[in-house]
C-alpha cells in the first residue's frame, strides 16, 4: 500500500495495489473516488480538496494497527 499527498492539487491517492491496473472509476462525491480493477477489486482511493475533506486539522497522522509487515529477502 502507498499513500501520497500532492499539495498543489490537493489531492490524496491511497494506493492498494502496486503496479497497472485498468480500473473503472467509482465517485461516492465530488470529493471522493474509488478506483476498481478487475474482478471488482479495489485499487485504490482518491481524494480531493483532502485539506477541506479532513477538516481544520489537515491530513491526520497514519496509524497502522495489528498489521504485518513483510520483511524483504
Amino acid at each position: 500500500m502507498k499513500i501520497s499527498y500532492d499539495p498543489e492539487t490537493d489531492a490524496l491517492y491511497i494506493r492498494l495495489l502496486e503496479g497497472q491496473h485498468e480500473c473503472r472509476t467509482l465517485r461516492l462525491n465530488e470529493e471522493v473516488a474509488l478506483n476498481i480493477g478487475p474482478g471488482e477489486t479495489l485499487v485504490g482511493i482518491e481524494i480531493l480538496d483532502a485539506q477541506q475533506v479532513f477538516g481544520k486539522g489537515g491530513i491526520p497522522p497514519i496509524s497502522l494497527e495489528n498489521v504485518q509487515v513483510a520483511q524483504a529477502a
